[in-house]
């Protein structure tokens, strides 16, 4: 039995595709499989004596923020 290849068939596959296609992005749902990250997170570990000082995360970002706020733009 030979391996061949019937044109013809070939041709049948090619006729099923459009040069173009017209997608609906309206009724597009997101992937539910993919994450979905909206910020990059660090984590960063603090040396004991200022982690007294900052309990929480949100109390580190705030005192850096005011650093980054003194700070004059170039």
């Amino acid at each position: 039995m030979k391996n061949t290849q019937n044109s013809e068939n070939n041709q049948n596959l090619e006729d099923d595709l459009l040069p173009e296609y017209n997608f609906d992005y309206h009724q597009a749902r997101p992937n539910r499989f993919a994450t979905q990250v909206d910020e990059t997170k660090i984590t960063i570990t603090l040396e004991s004596d200022v982690a007294k000082v900052f309990k929480t995360s949100e109390d580190v970002n705030k005192a850096l923020r005011a650093i980054l706020s003194a700070i004059p733009e170039k």
